[in-house]
């Protein structure tokens, strides 16, 4: 057989030598295949849920929602005039801003239609879609979400998430890897031999943070805030609730404050966190950590006695130093310069004391350092040194009555724990718990110890001395009735930034309370700044601080003196109760239980409306209010 001319045999060996090459090649491919363990399939990444922020109690007030981003693609859309008239209706938008969308889009394959649309937007517009034959033009990219269900309740603490998802404020930002944990690639470890998901990723998800704020609590204290901002005129209110023996705070309210489902229209004033993040001059209540300063490095004893000429004066070197107090007090013990809060006589202890040990007490109170709870923004405030540029033969004295320092609201309250708790400091915080999806707890809060700052012996004295103020000094206003309450107001002067030194309008007004006396349970702490006419803190401040107590010791059910108490003994029994009598006054029937009121349905010129059961938790009107005939009163029972 003869090859044919047409068929060269150079071409030819080159085809037959790379067919062989290819055989081989899928001779070696399949036995590499045929003897090799086939990888594990490829695994779905899981949505990850950012967790939820709750009260103390469970009550939710931040929780993860669905939001979605609608598109559509203006080239695929036929009738553009259709579309738009079935959209527009559910989005909430015209039909001609729909259509000039469509139609005036730089990119016509996709445009976006409207952002950010919540859950139920969504399901009616890919029904909609689906029914109208839209469903293969358009397009929803989901978001990670945040509702808030009670809007601005405790607005600065909680925070708020941004459009990505992302925490940008309070503990929404500050716990961000708590709640929306970073999520790695995965790998071969992160799925087992069937090919599913382990508990490791799992553990990835959000978890839930308890805050150790009562929403109920807050809720009831912000209406009286909010009461007290408008009738000042205040620029601004802060209030801070914590139990003295845990550090667990359970208000903590800044005003004027921010809707957090629409934080986007808030003020730059209504999201800023001051009670955290603001520093101010806290004046005459900063005299209790003084004294019990003085007290404590035996630098002053209880019944040294000061003179208060009206004016504290001393020539320190070239330096004549003057500083004035309201009134001639005369002789005085550290017990009546805090009672009439005499800023001679503290000028005159801070003599006693040397600069070293009396700043060492502050620093240990945590003064001029951050109070270190988990929000972000914290001040350290500013306490100078000796070292100082600025030290002065004045400032000793001055930081003594609260000037030439500032401070925080949360230091404040942090350093009325050492008072509260037998001079030792506790942590503040604002975490009670964290759980992870499932519920299971990862951690409990327990309270933290800080090292003792002052001897049982001084604390108790300035409990003693706090209380002397709320009963017959300037802090009279803030008297709540069967509670033992130690306070100590104060009123500064704020610091004129555009021409230097003092501002002759603008004040700090200030009130500590710690109560009750014989057992501190609650730190309440509540200051408002640049109000309007009367600035004086035990004129305006301290009423608040009543209000406020009030509504914390029925809340936490705290006991009253002489209010009725129940003892068990197979049945039960209510001691000390009288049968009540309507005269002049209303009484205050709190406590009482509802079978005791049923004689006063009897009036007959008085209407009494009994609302719930149990026992009396509020009433309207209060009591004292003078009785007068027709006279409606409501009793509200738990």
């Amino acid at each position: 057989m003869q090859v044919n001319g047409y068929i060269k045999k150079g071409p030819l060996i080159f085809l037959i030598v790379c067919a062989v090459i290819f055989s081989l090649y899928v001779i070696v491919e399949y036995g590499f295949f045929a003897f090799t363990e086939p990888p594990a399939p490829l695994v779905e990444k899981e949505e990850i849920q950012r967790g939820s922020i709750l009260d103390r109690n469970g009550k939710a007030l931040a929780v993860p929602a669905a939001f979605y981003d609608f598109g559509a693609s203006p080239q695929s859309i036929k009738n553009k005039d259709i579309f738009a008239g079935i959209v527009a209706p559910i989005i909430d938008e015209s039909e001609g801003s729909v259509l000039n969308l469509l139609e005036k889009s730089e990119n016509p394959q996709f445009v976006y239609i409207k952002k950010n649309i919540d859950s139920n937007t969504y399901e009616e517009l890919k029904k909609a879609c689906s029914r109208n034959g839209f469903s293969a033009v358009v397009k929803f990219d989901k978001l990670q979400g945040r509702v808030y269900p009670e809007n601005e309740l405790a607005s600065q603490l909680i925070g708020f998430v941004g459009k990505e998802g992302k925490g940008l404020a309070g503990i929404e930002y500050s716990m961000e890897e708590v709640l929306f944990p970073s999520q790695k690639e995965m790998t071969s470890d992160d799925v087992n031999g069937e090919g599913k998901q382990t508990n490791d990723s799992k553990s990835n998800q959000g978890k839930n943070i308890y805050l150790t704020i009562d929403a109920n609590l807050q809720s009831n204290l912000e209406k009286i805030a909010q009461e007290a901002l408008e009738s000042t005129q205040a620029e601004s209110l802060m209030l801070i609730a914590a139990e003295a023996r845990t550090g667990e705070i359970l208000s903590y309210i800044s005003l004027p404050s921010a809707n957090l489902n629409d934080y986007s229209s808030a003020s730059q004033t209504e999201l800023k966190n001051k009670p955290a993040s603001d520093s101010y001059e806290p004046g005459s209540v900063f005299k209790i950590f003084s004294v019990a300063s003085f007290l404590d490095t035996n630098s002053i004893t209880a019944s040294d006695i000061f003179l208060c000429d009206g004016i504290y004066s001393k020539k320190v070197g070239r330096e004549t130093i003057k500083i004035t107090c309201l009134d001639h007090h005369g002789w005085e013990t550290a017990r009546d310069a805090l009672k009439y809060s005499c800023n001679d006589a503290l000028a005159q202890m801070s003599e006693k004391i040397d600069s070293e040990p009396f700043l060492a007490k502050l620093h240990q109170l945590g003064f001029g350092e951050k109070p270190g709870t988990e929000i972000s923004g914290e001040t350290p405030g500013v306490l100078r040194n000796p070292n100082d540029r600025l030290w002065s033969g004045r400032s000793k004295p001055s930081i003594a009555i609260g000037q030439e320092i500032s401070v925080s609201a949360i230091q404040m309250v942090q350093a009325a724990t050492a008072i509260a708790n037998d001079g030792v400091p506790v942590q503040l915080t604002f975490v009670s718990k964290i759980t992870d999806n499932e519920g299971r707890e990862e951690y409990v809060h327990q309270p933290v110890l800080r090292e003792r700052v002052f001897k049982k012996a001084t604390t108790d004295y300035i409990l003693d001395c706090m209380e002397t103020v709320a009963t017959s000094g300037t802090g009279t206003r803030s008297k709540v009735q069967g509670i033992s309450m130690g306070v100590k107001t104060g009123t500064a002067q704020m610091a004129d930034h555009i021409n230097g030194g003092y501002s002759k309008t603008d004040y700090v007004s200030n009130c500590m309370a710690i109560f009750p006396i014989e057992d501190p349970k609650i730190i309440l702490y509540i200051v408002i700044e640049k109000a309007k006419g009367e600035q004086y803190a035990g004129r305006i401040v301290a009423p608040v601080i009543g209000k406020a107590a009030d509504i914390i010791v029925d809340q936490l059910g705290m006991n009253r003196e002489n209010a009725s108490s129940l003892a068990h003994s197979g049945t039960i029994s209510i001691s000390g109760t009288k049968p009540i009598v309507l005269e002049e006054y209303v009484p205050d029937f709190r406590g009482l239980s509802k079978r005791e009121l049923l004689p006063l349905l009897n009036y007959q010129n008085i209407r009494i409306n009994i609302n719930g059961d149990g026992w009396v938790k509020s009433q309207e009107p209060e009591a004292g209010t003078p009785i007068t005939e027709n006279m409606e009163i409501e009793l509200y029972l738990e």
